[in-house]
């Protein structure tokens, strides 16, 4: 589900940076996301190694999930530079997708977009130089659209894929949680070279909880349910990877 939310900031925000020594590691984590205004700016989080961070009003509760491989990607000698990434992302005209593309346009990362409909990709984002931005037709649901030169170069993937918890107009077209939530990913994920440096998964807080109030009611359709689905399909792929449950 590609959902889109205002928080309020907070000034110099802290939050606690640590290793990750154990396989899966659960770290909770407070994110503050803005709403990208017409240039597409976001804005950035500090981090600190120590420290109590103030009082997370006006914040969501994050848990960032790792694989053991994580730790190895915190040492700057072996992560690439921002000139030698190529980030391709799945989903990056929806809600969260758009967030995460202008940050990376922000930060001058060279991007690859898999999206369904290209010409709303480049009415958000723009004409792009191809060095900057590239937008790819295609639709994770279908294997034979995850042709192996779409990855080709590419060093990072972020899957930002969604849809809504209940049925809706997004339902349309067989847009089911899913086809969507689980075949997506699952597709993308089989894709995938196996050197990858690694795959962001964005999926939600609700799915260790599915059958507790007030999440049952939210996976009455089971998209929470196809959500871990996918989940434990990229655990279990052998890639680096890292789930933001949101």
């Amino acid at each position: 589900m590609a959902s889109r939310f205002l928080f309020t900031p907070i000034p110099n925000f802290a939050v606690p940076v640590e290793k990750f020594p154990k396989p899966h590691q659960r770290v909770p984590c407070f994110t503050f996301t803005l709403a990208p205004p017409t240039s597409y700016s976001s804005k950035s989080i500090s981090s600190s190694r120590r420290g109590s961070p103030p009082p997370p009003l006006n914040a969501v509760k994050e848990e960032l999930i790792q694989s053991p491989s994580s730790e190895r990607t915190h040492d700057s000698k072996t992560s690439p530079s921002s000139s030698s990434k190529l980030v391709l992302v799945a989903g990056g005209s929806g809600g969260v997708g758009q967030l995460v593309v202008a940050s990376l346009l922000n930060r001058n990362i060279k991007s690859r977009l898999l999206v369904r409909d290209p010409e709303k990709a480049i009415s958000l984002f723009g004409k792009q130089d191809e060095e900057t931005l590239q937008v790819i037709k295609g639709d994770t649901r279908n294997p034979e659209d995850l042709d192996p030169s779409i990855f080709e170069g590419v060093t990072h993937v972020i899957c930002c894929t969604g849809t809504t918890a209940f049925p809706s107009k997004r339902w349309d077209g067989d847009n089911t949680p899913e086809r969507v939530d689980w075949e997506g990913v699952r597709n993308l994920v089989s894709a995938l070279p196996s050197s990858l440096k690694r795959i962001v998964l964005v999926s939600s807080i609700g799915v260790t909880k599915f059958s507790e109030l007030p999440w049952s009611i939210m996976n009455l359709f089971g998209v929470l349910k196809f959500k871990r689905m996918g989940e434990d399909f990229l655990r279990n792929s052998g890639l680096p990877f890292t789930i933001i449950r949101r």
